[in-house]
């Protein structure tokens, strides 16, 4: 894998803050999810219950809070769940610029509201601006509910019609206790894992690999990791998995090719 100026390299984070509502002492302090997302050093993040207007997390905008503490100057914010007052669902943030932001709705009849937040998000490449499909899910709790979530978001336009060399990063809390969705799904489909084997749940003492990346196209993807320390223990009930990509040329996909003629 090159290791030059010609690649971009990103970090991305995914996250299920839990409303910023700490997994130990049930109390909502939104700076511990700050401290826990600036000891990420994030360049995207992927953040899933999130709230919005809701008493319980003081009627805060989370997305854009967190957006504006991170100085991160663009944001995507999709409501999912309507509560009594307010809402919660998934958003992303970015240091880079967002675009065609849209919505796949994987919710299954009788289950809870889920939808998929997928956005552009334009890359300043050494060689140019760069578009990066991001699809941020929260997927259901049961195995049957996943897989046709699962089904469906690969058919989603955004997705089922991008090329191969396409740069796509799906990521987010696939509540995978099993860790058969990778193998079974999405390598199929032409995705690879990152941060698969990587525990985040319950943030205290981790023992579920939950949060996961899947990415294909002109993208490589380092070893995942998950952040440990005082702030995002307690922040939330999963800890941030972060993931470092590079972002190759379209010339290293055109040498591999004659390489392989």
């Amino acid at each position: 894998m090159p290791h030059d100026d010609s690649t971009f390299r990103f970090r991305v984070v995914t996250y299920n803050i839990h409303k910023g509502i700490g997994g130990l002492d049930r109390r909502y302090r939104p700076q511990r999810l700050v401290e826990a997302l600036e000891s990420c050093q994030p360049d995207i993040v992927l953040m899933q219950e999130v709230d919005d207007g809701a008493p319980r997390s003081n009627s805060d905008f989370q997305a854009q809070m967190l957006a504006e503490a991170l100085q991160m100057e663009h944001h995507a914010f999709q409501r999912n769940v309507t509560l009594r007052a307010g809402h919660y669902g998934n958003a992303i943030l970015s240091r880079f610029p967002l675009t065609d932001v849209d919505h796949a709705d994987l919710t299954i009849p009788l289950k809870k509201r889920r939808r998929g937040l997928l956005a552009t998000c334009t890359l300043p490449c050494p060689e140019g601006p760069r578009a990066l499909l991001i699809v941020n899910v929260h997927l259901g709790l049961a195995a049957f509910e996943r897989k046709i979530q699962l089904r469906r978001l690969l058919q989603h336009n955004a997705v089922g019609q991008a090329a191969q060399q396409d740069p796509l990063i799906i990521a987010g809390d696939f509540n995978d206790v099993w860790g058969t969705l990778g193998r079974k799904m999405m390598a199929p489909a032409g995705f690879d894992a990152a941060g698969e084997a990587v525990r985040t749940f319950p943030a205290a003492a981790p023992l579920l690999a939950l949060d996961r990346f899947f990415y294909r196209g002109d993208l490589h993807a380092e070893e995942g990791f998950a952040i440990r320390n005082p702030a995002s223990r307690h922040a939330s009930d999963h800890l941030p998995l972060v993931v470092d990509f590079q972002l190759l040329p379209a010339s290293y996909r055109s040498l591999d090719r004659e390489g392989t003629d």
